[in-house]
């Protein structure tokens, strides 16, 4: 009987402790868990309930608190916090996967094929229709081909004389015209835009529009209409969770789509976390300085981007000394510095971050400047420059004095590094890409692809910033090599840090309890693994919310 008695003791006590577990909607056991907590602490196993993470631990510390009907073995692989693109173009990626694909073109006649095949497969509509129909494209880079220069006009025009084309430059800030575009743009040999250029050519368009000048041929083409707009979105969704992207910033958009994007957040398909900054558009300013920040799960607002100064690879770039390849020319900025304090004041008294695309030294001291006259010190707004691409080593401490956040895109460095020193010289080309040095200023910095200038891939994103190296393993020592970011630090810059700087690190960008159960599997850890091997891991998993998405 005794015996008896203490068997039962034994399976009550036993099913006390079992009903003493909290249950979990899913555990993970088996992984190797980045945190990415202060610590940066590594764990085997973590419970997730209701969307969030709920414990995170050892596969015995979670495995004797919490139980679930679903538990998933990780079999050994790496997990990460899901992956988070600082600067992108989201909505701008999905809408150029309709057009032309001209990404990777090695010469202008190879433009000319791809536009030529294109049009074949996507015939216009007969009749009245042709004059509302417009060829589009995007993704050359003269600097890919052969013969460096600007293309005009000519082939095209004798290939496309009555449709209109428009084909926009890798980094979005210029864009080759045929005759009919720039007819219909009523743009002429005797046209000036201001923080804009039509390059003329032996007293005629060549074709080329550069910053402001493209805004004047925008104006005209047909926008999308909101069936191709959501297609858009959920397509560029489902890119970006198939490479491990759960939280991205848009840098830039209109109204319009603000609200679209927010409507389809709400009505369930695009699950994709967006923190989008406000364009700084009359209509788009207004419209969210009377709406105020908007702030939720999936949809944050509290932001206006702002273009100082175009690219270099077009040569929009604002320098503070002559291009070197370009005695004359130092780029320009695309304002008034009136219009940038304007700005400026607005965000402070309304609480707004005011991120400004800088992409020459000159632009990012006028920028840097007009933050300190208004910010006057260290604060916790974290205004940022987005790109931060070439600036003066004299320039470099206002970013911790006023405490800006640099915002800036590795890839951009392995894919610019094959010119990039024609544009700056041998002396100045130092100050570029300078990440490390940025880095230093705040002890942090967050990084992005701004794609679709670049590949949407975070794992390119941590290669370029981890080696300095093409996909190609050149250079063999990397470019710059003084300017290599730690493994630790670049997977802070594309989870935590990304998240700081966009105001939401209470709730993405770490594995550890109350946050999203926002993460990523991947085949093999890019912590640990051999360099060049990097580029070569795959996403397994991608999970948002604690859902399986990819």
């Amino acid at each position: 009987m005794r015996f008896f008695l203490l068997n039962i003791l034994s399976i009550l006590i036993l099913l006390s402790g079992c009903s003493m577990k909290q249950q979990a909607d899913t555990i993970f056991f088996n992984g190797k868990i980045y945190t990415v907590d202060s610590a940066f602490s590594i764990a085997s196993s973590f419970a997730i309930r209701e969307g969030k993470i709920l414990a995170v631990g050892s596969e015995e510390e979670i495995s004797s608190r919490y139980d679930s009907e679903n538990k998933i073995d990780l079999k050994g692989k790496p997990v990460y916090p899901g992956f988070y693109d600082a600067h992108c173009h989201f909505f701008g990626y999905g809408s150029d996967l309709v057009k032309c694909n001209l990404y990777g073109t090695k010469s202008f006649d190879e433009v000319l094929d791809r536009l030529t095949e294109y049009s074949k497969a996507n015939p216009f509509p007969d009749g009245e229709e042709l004059k509302m129909s417009w060829l589009l494209g995007r993704g050359w880079d003269q600097n890919d081909w052969v013969v460096k220069e600007f293309p005009d006009n000519k082939k095209l025009d004798s290939l496309f004389p009555h449709v209109p084309v428009y084909l926009v430059r890798v980094d979005g800030h210029a864009a080759l015209c045929n005759s009919e575009a720039l007819r219909r743009a009523n743009i002429t040999a005797q046209t000036k835009v201001s923080g804009g250029l039509v390059e003329i050519k032996n007293g005629r368009p060549t074709g080329i529009v550069i910053d402001n000048a493209m805004e004047v041929l925008k104006e005209i083409i047909p926008p999308f209409d909101d069936v191709m707009n959501r297609k858009a979105l959920l397509t560029a969704q489902q890119n970006c969770f198939a490479v491990g992207l759960t939280s991205v910033c848009d840098a830039g958009l209109g109204s319009d789509t603000i609200l679209l994007i927010r409507r389809l957040q709400k009505e369930g398909p695009l699950k994709m976390r967006i923190n989008a900054m406000a364009a700084d558009g009359e209509k788009s300013l207004q419209f969210i300085f009377t709406q105020g920040k908007i702030k939720d799960e999936r949809l944050s607002v509290c932001a206006v981007k702002v273009y100082s100064d175009g690219a270099l690879g077009s040569r929009g770039a604002c320098l503070l000394e002559d291009y070197y390849d370009k005695p004359g020319q130092k780029g320009f900025l695309l304002h008034d510095t009136s219009y940038f304090r304007k700005i400026a004041q607005q965000c402070y008294e309304r609480g707004f971050q005011m991120c400004t695309h800088c992409i020459g030294d000159s632009a990012a001291r006028v920028i840097l400047k007009i933050y300190g006259e208004v910010l006057k010190g260290k604060n916790d707004l974290r205004w940022r420059i987005e790109h931060a691409q070439v600036v003066h080593p004299d320039d470099l401490v206002l970013f911790e004095k006023y405490s800006v956040i640099p915002s800036v895109q590795p890839t951009h460095a392995t894919s610019d590094m094959y010119w990039a020193e024609e544009r700056l010289g041998t002396e100045r080309i130092h100050s570029a890409y300078a990440y490390n040095d940025l880095l230093k200023q705040n002890n942090l910095v967050a990084f992005g692809t701004d794609f679709p200038v670049e590949n949407i891939s975070p794992l390119y994103t941590f290669y370029a910033a981890v080696a300095r190296k093409d996909l190609k393993n050149f250079p063999e020592r990397g470019f710059q090599p003084e300017n290599i970011v730690s493994r630790e630090n670049t997977l802070r810059a594309m989870t935590t840090w990304a998240a700081y700087a966009g105001f939401e690190e209470k709730e993405k960008g770490q594995i550890v309890p109350g946050m999203f159960a926002d993460f990523v599997i991947l085949s093999d850890d890019i912590m640990t693994i051999e360099e060049n091997k990097i580029p070569l891991v795959r996403v397994e998993a991608t999970y948002l919310n604690g859902e399986k998405v990819y």
